[in-house]
């Protein structure tokens, strides 16, 4: 779903709420109350009478219009009227504190509410509920603000304060948020999601990947086999997400998105185990699966009777196996799951 149709889906929840503000600053807090509150019931009837129920989200938004309205009745004097904005701030804030410090997220309810059909990822729930924290506390600081210049400043200072500072911290908030997911964005790496035949499908990224097993990426393995029938095997450093510590395939690695199997097998190769000018064969292609995630391997083979000495980010140390030796530490904990499969179905 794009930006646009998000907008679309959300927008009908928080319309009443836009009605009423912009109402109140061009004609009055009577207008904006009447137009609100009127659009709230025509909406709250139309889907009664089109879904045969009471829509309790679209009740709640309308009460909290009264309650704004009324307030602004309330406080239509002097020292009062320069109050009413930090009260509403302080309404919104004790709104965004429930939702983003317990476990009623009312804004995930009124999103799921409005935009049928979409399901939030839990991961996706934890970044709404972070940007909700740092609303939170911007709508915070700047009620505290508005409550202290509406009593202790000038008419001009609380004026500046209570509107054009707010606009200006919420402007800042959401280039700090655009300028971050530019960020997060320019960092990511991105794989190709395939079918079982390695057809592409789209793209997903690592972490993603790594979360989710319904996203089949592509990696390449690829065994090196010295002349005496020895198998160079890698360690995998201790810091790895999947099998740390664990010996496994010499060489191992995601394809990148818009690479080709090719191009990631020497690009991988020359990374991890410093090995260049190599002629390799396809001798298997096939589905794994692992507990946290699944891959299409492409497992290749070659010979090299070349010293390996590797200790870098990639790989801790590698070295050349006989097959004596790995037939008997098989099941010993000691070998990655993926590598004593390869080994026991194709050695």
């Amino acid at each position: 779903m794009n930006k646009l149709d998000l907008i679309k889906k959300f927008l009908p929840g928080i319309l009443p709420l836009l009605i009423f503000i912009a109402a109140d600053e061009i004609w009055g807090t009577k207008i904006g109350l009447i137009v609100a509150v009127t659009f709230g019931i025509g909406q709250f009837l139309f889907i009664f009478f089109k879904n045969k129920t009471i829509d309790k989200m679209v009740l709640l938004d309308t009460g909290l219009i009264v309650l704004m309205g009324g307030i602004s009745f309330i406080l239509d004097n002097d020292i009062f009227f320069k109050l009413k904005p930090a009260i509403i701030g302080l309404i919104l804030c004790i709104i965004l504190g429930i939702s983003a410090f317990t476990k009623f997220n009312f804004m995930v309810a009124m999103s799921q509410r409005y935009m049928k059909g979409v399901t939030l990822s839990d991961d996706q729930i934890r970044q709404f509920t972070r940007s909700l924290r740092i609303l939170f506390f911007i709508f915070s600081a700047h009620t505290l603000l508005v409550f202290y210049s509406a009593i202790f400043m000038s008419k001009e200072a609380w004026a500046f304060i209570s509107t054009a500072l707010f606009y200006i911290l919420f402007g800042v908030y959401f280039l700090y948020e655009f300028a971050w997911q530019k960020y997060k964005v320019s960092k990511t790496e991105w794989l190709p999601v395939v079918d079982e035949k390695g057809n592409l499908k789209g793209k997903a990224s690592r972490e993603m990947c790594h979360k989710d097993k319904t996203l089949l990426h592509p990696v390449v393995h690829l065994h090196v086999v010295n002349n005496k029938k020895q198998i160079l095997l890698q360690k995998r450093p201790m810091n790895k997400l999947v099998q740390p510590g664990k010996w496994d395939t010499a060489v191992g690695g995601h394809i990148a998105y818009s690479e080709t199997v090719e191009i990631a097998l020497k690009r991988e190769a020359k990374e991890e185990i410093g090995l260049d000018n190599f002629n390799a064969k396809l001798i298997a292609q096939y589905k794994w699966e692992s507990d946290i995630e699944s891959e299409l391997i492409f497992m290749f083979v070659c010979t090299s009777d070349k010293e390996f000495q590797i200790s870098n980010e990639e790989v801790d140390e590698c070295k050349f196996w006989t097959l004596k030796e790995i037939k008997e530490n098989i099941g010993k904990e000691i070998f990655t799951p993926n590598f004593e499969h390869e080994f026991r179905e194709f050695f």
